[in-house]
């Protein structure tokens, strides 16, 4: 059934390179067993099917380690072939949404067919019992055709979410508070600041720069008051001092970056009012006003407008002196 499916057979095909490109090298092996301190993948078998609920549920519960163990693999590796094939698994395959649905589907899937496929390899099982089972399974199989894929849709966001968080954190996280700052040694926090230039690189550049960073934040921490700060204080202190630039630029940074999609979303809901079929015409510029003050409504409303009408009449005066 499944290698009748294109889909699936590019999702085991990756599965399989995932597995190759650690089991043909020792030292490969060793960078795998370092990064996954739990289950590997197997070579998936045509006889022995369970590899594939062995391997699909090794990637699906570790994905962040494999992803780890591959970069590592493209950056080590002295086979630019291997490189390559590590570097686009681990960002093209992993990190893709597609692939984060399917592995969560067919772990689901494979995982209900095993369960009563052993059942029914056991010496003592009767025929009534056996019966049963696969009528269960029949009934599940069912039933994951009418919500399967949406509840799979679901726990796939909040994967994707959840690693998204983790990434922040380890990027962002010694910045939260103060009393973060202040708690990390220099060592951990040097490390901090050289991670964090490398994060915002860009073909050789950053706005950052790690040692001067390093320099500026023990030289802050001496500065903060006793009580925790957050951010937004600190970057409001920064701005009062105004000799941390690298610091005021992370700061900003970390301030901009949004935790949730859900301002983002508000916004495009507020376009779908605001863009009818009856303003088809709309100018780009009357339409970010209009979703401007859509968004900001909050805002608007304490405006005053006899200030902006006054404001708006001193700058238009078109008074020009005549001379004789």
């Amino acid at each position: 059934m499944a290698n009748s499916c294109n889909k699936a057979r590019n999702f085991f095909g990756v599965v399989q390179r995932i597995y190759k490109i650690f089991a043909n090298s020792t030292k490969r092996w060793q960078i795998l067993k370092y990064n996954v301190k739990g289950l590997t993948p197997k070579s998936l078998s045509s006889t022995r099917w369970e590899s594939r609920v062995e391997s699909v549920k090794a990637i699906r519960t570790q994905m962040s380690d494999f992803t780890e163990a591959l970069l590592e693999v493209s950056e080590n590796d002295l086979d630019p072939k291997i490189q390559n094939e590590a570097k686009s698994l681990a960002t093209n395959e992993l990190g893709d949404f597609e692939f984060l649905m399917a592995i969560i589907i067919w772990f689901e899937i494979l995982s209900a067919i095993n369960s009563v496929s052993k059942l029914l390899q056991e010496k003592d099982m009767l025929i009534d019992v056996a019966m049963e089972k696969i009528k269960g399974l029949i009934s599940f199989f069912e039933g994951y055709r009418e919500t399967g894929f949406y509840k799979a849709l679901i726990s796939a966001k909040e994967i994707a979410r959840f690693e998204q968080y983790q990434e922040y954190e380890s990027t962002f996280g010694f910045l939260f508070t103060s009393h973060k700052l202040q708690s990390l040694d220099d060592a951990t926090l040097k490390s901090c600041c050289s991670n964090f230039e490398r994060v915002l690189k860009h073909n050789e550049q950053s706005d950052i720069d790690g040692s001067e960073f390093f320099a500026e934040l023990k030289s802050l921490r001496e500065r903060f008051p006793e009580e925790i700060i957050n951010p937004t204080d600190i970057l409001l202190f920064l701005k009062g001092l105004d000799c941390f630039p690298n610091t005021v630029i992370a700061y900003r940074i970390l301030l901009t970056i949004p935790v949730t999609v859900a301002s983002a979303e508000r916004s495009f809901s507020k376009l779908k009012l605001l863009k009818t079929y009856l303003r088809s015409t709309m100018s780009q510029e009357r339409l970010n006003g209009l979703a401007l003050i859509a968004v900001e409504n909050d805002l608007l409303e304490r405006v005053k407008y006899e200030d902006l009408v006054d404001d708006f009449a001193s700058k238009s005066v078109r008074r020009k002196a005549l001379f004789n």
